[in-house]
């Protein structure tokens, strides 16, 4: 007796019906919403999370702030002009970037001007990449940034060098922006409507364990090279990308290769045990069908392109806020919880623990009231408990540490929510530059993050005030866009256009209809 390992399949009529209630186009009608081809690409895809996390956070176990003496002359004041050279205490960490280098007294600030350049190269890697991964697909753009952050990761933990450790870690943020949009665009090309807002979470929730295993990888490693080169030569397994990771079939027919569209489709429906004779006569016929809607360069796109037009315009900017609002508040509400003492290792652990249930609840969410409703909502948690913080006095401790928490998992929701949001609202031809400018915009929040935090010393409120203001803010933008859920993607840029104003067309249809009864 055969034994099958397929996931059940919809018999023909159940598939026809399943297809017109989700308006799947034909490419993803190819391939099937879900099935073992989607299940291992995203399982082979969702491990990049982990480095993400690891590269993003390590700088707290890098260089952390360590007591130290004059050695030099222990009569002195550690910072005394006088002082050659200090004596740190080894009790927690062996050696750090700070003991190393003496990165202390005047040169304090060069550890957090390292995690700036950081994040500024976060910031570049989400651009350049994407812009790449529009250009020339999504797979060998992917291949090239792990090959980067593998080279550049174990680099820093071997060179002698503080500012050469900083160039080499700012290539290893621009390798790690572009595995974080070219690898989610590719998943959200490639799952179902029906699944993707659970697809869009999950891909988030390796992220959430590289922080929390972070602190493990810490607390066994004590020496800062040896973390650091633990940490980035996990990177060597994803070498194998060449070979597992298939170009998402959607880029390849946007930028007119239909016949490798074909071929990659033909696999993941053999794969997934779905019928395969009228794959290539139905994408040539949408293929005909787009040529006739779509400009003669509407195969490539560019950033100039998510503004060149009102609607697309108008969704971008709100979009965009929306990103600025997760990178500041989340980075910000994290550190902002991260300033009570105790064990640097728990705390960490706790603050990362902190970040599941709000991604757990958001799979939910979305899928129970759509995207634009859960971000209003977690923005708005976000914000108002933020606000109530600047009422609370500051010598109320746990009950600040309590609100900033429920905060923080606002922040847990509202980002994954964007991420999917944002790659169901930006056409094809320009989701990687659409994905890669919002994560710009968010990384410049996460760089103000810091500064914003440590406004306390002014006005105990300030802080709070801010992260409760700008997610409000936040919110209110959301209010125009358009729900995107249940909805097939924008191909072309004119697809992008009028995506939203049929929505738009069909509220107010329906108001001035309601009006006449």
């Amino acid at each position: 007796m055969k034994v099958s390992c397929a996931l059940p399949s919809l018999t023909v009529t159940a598939k026809a019906e399943s297809d017109r209630k989700w308006n799947l186009d034909p490419i993803q009608r190819a391939m099937g919403q879900l099935g073992w081809w989607h299940i291992l690409v995203c399982a082979v895809v969702f491990p990049l999370k982990f480095p993400v996390a690891w590269h993003q956070m390590s700088i707290i176990f890098l260089g952390p702030s360590v007591n130290y003496t004059c050695a030099s002359d222990p009569s002195l004041d550690r910072c005394d002009s006088g002082c050659t050279s200090w004596s740190y205490d080894n009790s927690t960490f062996a050696t750090t970037i700070t003991s190393e280098w003496d990165l202390v007294c005047g040169n304090a600030n060069l550890v957090k001007l390292s995690q700036t350049i950081f994040m500024f190269g976060i910031l570049v890697g989400g651009v350049v990449f994407g812009s790449l991964a529009d250009k020339y697909g999504r797979r060998p753009p992917l291949v090239v940034a792990v090959i980067i952050q593998l080279v550049s990761g174990v680099g820093a933990a071997v060179i002698g060098s503080f500012w050469i450790f900083v160039v080499l870690r700012f290539l290893t943020a621009v390798a790690t922006g572009g595995t974080m949009v070219t690898s989610f665009v590719l998943v959200m090309e490639i799952i179902g409507p029906k699944w993707r807002e659970l697809f869009s979470v999950l891909y988030q929730i390796p992220f959430n364990l590289g922080h929390l295993t972070l602190a493990g990888f810490a607390y066994f490693l004590r020496e800062w090279r040896e973390l650091q080169f633990a940490l980035s030569i996990f990177s060597v397994l994803m070498l194998s990308y060449y070979w597992l990771v298939p170009e998402s079939p959607r880029y390849l027919f946007t930028s007119g290769n239909v016949d490798g569209a074909v071929t990659v489709l033909e696999q993941a429906a053999k794969r997934n045990n779905l019928q395969t004779d009228t794959i290539r006569n139905d994408i040539e016929q949408y293929a005909k069908e787009k040529s006739r809607t779509a400009s003669a360069n509407a195969s490539k796109g560019n950033v100039l392109d998510l503004f060149r037009t009102p609607n697309m315009r108008a969704k971008t900017l709100y979009m965009c806020f929306n990103w600025f609002v997760c990178g500041l508040a989340f980075f910000g509400v994290a550190q902002y919880i991260g300033h009570a003492g105790g064990d640097i290792y728990t705390n960490v652990a706790i603050s990362a623990a902190l970040e599941l249930p709000g991604t757990l609840l958001c799979i939910y969410m979305m899928k129970a009231y759509g995207r634009k409703k859960t971000l209003i909502f977690s923005n708005t948690l976000t914000g108002i408990s933020m606000l109530a913080i600047a009422f609370v006095p500051s010598s109320a401790s746990t009950l600040n540490v309590g609100l900033a928490s429920v905060g923080l998992v606002g922040m847990s929701i509202s980002f994954p929510t964007v991420y999917l949001y944002a790659g169901e609202l930006f056409p094809t031809v320009v989701r990687n530059v659409g994905i890669g400018t919002a994560s710009m915009i968010a990384r410049f929040g996460s760089m103000i993050a810091p500064f914003v935090a440590g406004m306390g010393s002014i006005a105990y409120w300030l802080p709070p005030c801010i992260f409760g203001l700008v997610p409000l803010v936040g919110a209110f933008c959301v209010f125009f866009l358009p729900e995107t859920q249940g909805h097939p993607l924008p191909e072309t840029l004119e697809d992008g256009e009028n995506f939203g104003k049929r929505q738009a067309a069909v509220t107010g249809a329906n108001g001035v209809e309601n009006g006449k009864h």
